[in-house]
């Protein structure tokens, strides 16, 4: 299979690449733009092997785009290209709007004229589905979409436009809606790396708000994992979630992070205010996943402590990535 990996430099995006790579004998390009998020020493192992190739471009350049897909010709566009920090969407949506929503409308048109038969398996988001709290349901895939960030409102448009090429051109696709994912290579903004580093520069770990906000925590490589099988496997122009069943509270693993690192949480924790528009619970049914046979590897436990373990050992690579606004300040909004 050949598959053209759109941001596959980017934190998800670069585990399923690294584990396709080890998994199986595919051709992979990889097309990234390299903002901050994305970063060529998550794969440049792999590019200097020769088991990936890689060509830097944005998917919202038409031109660009359209030429990189005609000379490799894919079996399938797999797309995890987006802007996905909420804080940062809170702040300035517009480049959300770009990538998430010009961006696929951009691979939808060149997948329309040029595609053939080849598939576009879209990496989209649990937070599609909006606040269930309170709600007591889990979202099926066929649940009303309701964001509520900018973020989460561009991931839902794209995901839209998606299933409308599909019933007006007969687009072939695939939607994957992943949980709350943690593991390595993920940016230093995001809760579980942010705390580790917080910690490491002698600061207190930040909860916003009362720490209530419930969200299923899943390691990356068993969300590589599962989206492996369902690119193989799965039934075309069909939506799938990719959640774990792992609720746990921001606060639960926060605490939890800091006591694997020696800790105690009562003197090294500090609340902040609550984001604006904040989701105070993500839940989602995974029985279609699992009936594919997928299962996860990862217990919370171990997933939390390896991710742990992985940033002591590579401070390296997130030291250059430390942003004072939205690592070290206790709010950024």
């Amino acid at each position: 299979m050949r598959l053209l990996v759109t941001g596959g430099a980017g934190f998800i995006g670069s585990n399923f690449v690294r584990y396709v790579a080890r998994e199986r004998d595919y051709e992979v390009l990889v097309y990234d733009k390299l903002t901050y998020a994305g970063r060529l020493e998550n794969i440049a192992d792999l590019v200097e092997e020769g088991r990936v190739g890689f060509v830097r471009g944005d998917i919202a350049d038409e031109e660009s785009f359209k030429r990189v897909f005609a000379e490799y010709q894919p079996d399938a566009v797999v797309n995890f290209a987006a802007e996905t920090h909420v804080d940062r969407s809170i702040n300035e949506p517009a480049p959300f709007i770009r990538t998430n929503v010009l961006g696929v409308f951009t691979v939808l048109e060149t997948l329309r004229r040029h595609g053939g038969d080849a598939l576009f398996f879209h990496v989209s988001t649990d937070e599609v589905y909006g606040d269930l709290y309170g709600s007591g349901t889990e979202a099926a895939e066929d649940h009303p979409l309701n964001p509520s960030s900018p973020y989460s409102a561009s991931k839902a448009s794209g995901d839209l436009l998606i299933k409308a090429y599909a019933r007006t051109y007969g687009l072939k696709y695939l939607i994957a809606r992943p949980c709350n994912n943690y593991g390595p290579y993920q940016h230093p903004e995001k809760l579980v790396p942010r705390t580790i580093i917080r910690l490491l520069h002698g600061k207190p770990a930040v909860i916003y708000g009362d720490g209530g906000q419930v969200r299923d925590w899943m390691h990356v490589e068993d969300t590589s994992r599962a989206l492996l099988l369902l690119l193989e496997k799965a039934p075309r122009s069909q939506v799938y979630n990719v959640c774990r069943g792992n609720y746990a509270t921001v606060k639960e693993i926060v605490e939890r992070v800091v006591r694997y690192m020696g800790y105690d949480p009562s003197e090294k924790v500090v609340y902040a205010k609550r984001r604006p528009g904040e989701d105070m619970r993500y839940a989602m049914r995974c029985e279609k996943l699992r009936e594919l046979g997928w299962r996860p590897v990862y217990d919370l436990e171990t997933g939390l402590r390896a991710t742990v373990d992985w940033y002591l050992a590579n401070q390296w690579w997130w030291r250059p990535l430390v942003d004072e606004a939205y690592v070290l300040a206790d709010t950024p909004w």
